[in-house]
């Protein structure tokens, strides 16, 4: 049978084994201290809380006014012991909020509501008010993307179960573990949408289909969901290849999945549905993958979300002498090198890798030949060596004729390069360039327009 999939890509060790067997068991930070961070998706929060208060577990600790204002949660019962800024995944410091437990099991939940009963608006608030985001690690709010503009025809829903980096299985094991939560959210998410679902699964992990395909028909359905299985392949997870992949649809350049018709939601946001309309329960912990060669005995645990990495050491895992070189948040392939691990769990942090010498490269980039193999691996269609020759010469503008601010940075282009370039880490200093002189230019703007409204009202009094 041939198997859904798309051009391009690659076919990295997958690395799977070391953790796919291992149940998702629950862990605590070592020091009762979590930190929080204010904003985690969406717009910038502010917090609600002070130093000194006692907060309970699901309490709001930091939200805001704005439409794209996803509030964030105390994971545990305790003190606020501090507010300032702590370093995060991507190693940029931001404004997180330090409680200590208390020993505590206190709860402030919301009260369980029927999603098949209560009203389109109501639905849509309580995914807000639980904090519930894309937690595949882009973090973008579940309330706004499943309240698309209304000339936007919803036709399906894909659950994103690909989990195609390396060395992360939480995702696998929260299906094989609970799928009625998964099949219950998704339900949720179409009665919301009017759409069908679709599950999207790589062939590395077709033994959990018919587990799912169970649970869908004990639920009651069959004629509404369906499960779909895509070609072991990276960046499969990506949602544009799942697109293409599961539907034959292409997502345009510059566009959302909406566009082509889909919403695309991670197992782990799926789930976090279920649990808030049926314990009213806000994204106050999630399941991760702390794997890698380092790793003496790689591990799926779910923790409260703000945890330190350093804080489930030695209890929950524990390093082997010596062979981690590297760190980071995420799988290897679109992960983050971290400078310490002395970094929180977030709502998007779907795994900690620990690499040895062996599985990564340390050594400096040489000078690009022009082999081509980055184009030729490009899933995007991008050629990389023009992209990066414009960045080095400075010119941006060129970079985004290219396809700069089309490329997803899922890092192929750099895992078969022979000169071992940079490429993604270049991408995103280009990317952040354009957006600085966007940012820069609407300034420039508004600046305009409010001294030709200040102008207008000084003539209207003369």
């Amino acid at each position: 049978m041939k198997l859904h999939t798309f051009k391009g890509g690659i076919h990295p060790k997958e690395m799977k084994e070391l953790s796919n067997q291992c149940p998702i068991t629950d862990a605590f930070p070592a020091s009762k201290t979590v930190t929080i961070p204010v904003t985690m998706g969406g717009a910038p929060n502010a917090p609600v809380v002070k130093v000194g208060d006692l907060v309970a577990k699901g309490q709001v600790i930091a939200t805001g006014d704005k439409f794209m204002n996803c509030p964030v949660h105390a994971s545990i019962a305790g003190k606020v012991k501090k507010i300032g800024s702590h370093i995060v995944t991507g190693n940029g410091m931001v404004s997180c909020i330090v409680i200590e437990s208390d020993g505590s099991d206190r709860t402030e939940f919301m009260e369980p509501l029927d999603p098949f009963t209560c009203s389109h608006q109501e639905a849509l608030d309580r995914i807000k008010a639980a904090g519930i985001v894309g937690m595949g690690g882009a973090s973008f709010p579940a309330h706004v993307k499943l309240n698309p503009p209304e000339d936007k025809e919803i036709e399906y829903v894909l659950v994103n179960a690909a989990e195609c980096e390396p060395y992360l299985t939480c995702d696998e094991r929260t299906m094989q573990e609970t799928p009625d939560r998964l099949i219950d959210g998704l339900a949720i998410i179409l009665n919301l949408v009017g759409a069908s679902g679709i599950i999207a699964l790589e062939d590395n992990k077709s033994y959990i289909k018919p587990i799912l395909e169970s649970e869908i028909e004990k639920k009651g359905y069959g004629d509404d969901i369906s499960v779909c299985i895509v070609k072991t392949k990276y960046p499969q997870g990506s949602e544009k290849f799942i697109v293409s992949s599961c539907l034959g649809v292409e997502i345009p350049s510059a566009k959302l999945p909406a566009d082509a018709g889909c919403i695309i939601s991670n197992v782990g946001t799926v789930c976090a549905i279920s649990d808030a309309f049926r314990l009213g329960k806000p994204l106050i912990e999630r399941a991760l993958t702390i794997s890698g060669g380092a790793v003496e005995k790689p591990c799926n645990v779910k923790v409260p979300v703000g945890t330190l990495i350093s804080d489930l050491m030695p209890e929950t895992f524990n390093l082997k002498d010596g062979e981690a070189v590297k760190c980071i948040s995420g799988g290897p392939m679109m992960g983050f090198a971290m400078s310490t691990i002395e970094f929180p769990v977030a709502k998007g942090t779907s795994g900690v890798t620990f690499l040895t010498e062996k599985e990564t490269y340390l050594g400096s980039e040489d000078q690009c030949i022009g082999c081509g193999r980055c184009a030729s691996t490009c899933a995007m269609r991008l050629n990389p060596i023009m992209i990066m020759r414009s960045l080095k010469e400075g010119n941006v503008d060129r970079a985004k004729k290219y396809g700069l601010m089309d490329c997803i940075e899922c890092g192929c282009c750099a895992f078969v390069c022979p000169a071992h370039v940079r490429i993604v880490q270049r991408v995103r200093l280009g990317k952040g360039i354009v957006r600085m002189k966007m940012a820069e230019e609407r300034a420039k703007a508004e600046a305009a327009k409010a001294k030709q409204a200040a102008e207008g009202a000084e003539n209207g009094r003369k």
